[in-house]
């Protein structure tokens, strides 16, 4: 499986046998966990040991006005699954991470376009429906929080995760926790550098030119032919054709300035950058590297680190977020 960067994405196979480089969350109380995207949901029961037993990815529910009943229904199916196939685990919490804008402290879905509800008082109804702690918190922002535990944040108490795939999406990382602002704070893609149109509404989103399905998108509006996603049109631009090339240098500047302005208004000591794009190596981060070297002066210029989590980062953000909620 890819997303549109062309990339394949890493996960687990379906026996949950591996789950990136991080095989284990460590130590704790057994607990579910549930990364719910727009197309599919990622599921699994972690034990004792923080392994996770029964990995898998399921079709999520169709949005609609009755969205999150008919997704908790679903999570439930898998959850009696996960706990039949496993009767020696016994969850004590669970975890649950969603796109769009999550308030966690009240435990609100606010808004999501891609699941379809407004919000949604989903840590509520999930508990009621398990009768146990649920810990309900944003993908993204759980994903950076397993990349400080587990993977390239690790050594950084403050870094921004960037996740560059069909959109870009973000999450900051101060002093060492999550900053939420209510659910609103990390939308790094939406950040406007520019005047052209995004589907968001918005003008000048830097998703819109620089994430890895924009760089596809664009070069096939200005050809007419369609490609195998961003990793032909990098592909492309290194042999010399000036389109592919104009197009991954525009991506390029609108990466140099978000990041050059998110160093010089929060210093992250890092920018850690996962999805798709990430795979691109060399052509992505020396390319970043100097040109904020350029573009900067006496800031302090963040390590560029690729995340180290791959595509579980997300259910490994979720079932730690659970064990804190285990605990309180």
């Amino acid at each position: 499986m890819s997303d549109e960067s062309g990339i394949p994405e890493v996960i687990s196979d379906e026996s949950g046998e591996r789950l990136a480089r991080a095989v284990t969350i460590g130590a704790g109380v057994p607990v579910l966990a549930f990364d719910v995207g727009g197309t599919d949901i990622k599921s699994a029961l972690f034990d004792a040991d923080g392994t996770a037993l029964g990995l898998r990815r399921t079709p999520t529910p169709a949005g609609g006005d009755d969205s999150p009943a008919r997704l908790i229904d679903r999570l439930a199916e898998l959850s009696d699954e996960l706990r039949a196939q496993h009767p020696d685990v016994v969850p004590e919490a669970i975890g649950l991470v969603v796109p769009g804008i999550v308030d966690p402290e009240r435990g609100i879905g606010v808004f999501s376009s891609n699941l379809g509800w407004r919000d949604a008082p989903m840590r509520d109804l999930m508990a009621a429906r398990f009768g146990m702690p649920v810990a309900f918190d944003h993908d993204v922002r759980m994903a950076s929080w397993a990349e400080h535990v587990l993977g390239g944040a690790r050594d950084y108490a403050n870094a921004v995760v960037l996740i560059i795939g069909t959109g870009i999406a973000g999450a900051l990382l101060i002093d060492g926790r999550p900053y939420t602002a209510g659910g609103y704070a990390g939308e790094i893609g939406h950040s406007p550098i520019g005047e052209w149109p995004c589907p968001c509404g918005a003008r000048g989103c830097l998703e819109a030119v620089a994430s890895a399905g924009a760089i596809s998108r664009r070069y096939t509006d200005a050809t007419g032919e369609v490609v195998d996603g961003a990793r032909e049109v990098i592909a492309r631009a290194a042999a010399g054709d000036e389109t592919a090339a104009g197009i991954w240098n525009d991506a390029l500047d609108a990466l140099t300035m978000s990041i050059a302005q998110l160093t010089a208004v929060i210093a992250p000591q890092a920018v850690v950058i996962g999805g798709g794009l990430s795979r691109a190596g060399g052509a992505l981060f020396d390319e970043l590297r100097a040109r904020l070297s350029d573009r900067l002066s006496f800031h302090r210029i963040p390590e560029l680190v690729p995340a180290e989590l791959s595509g579980n980062a997300g259910i490994l953000g979720s079932a730690l977020r659970a064990r804190q909620a285990a605990r309180a």
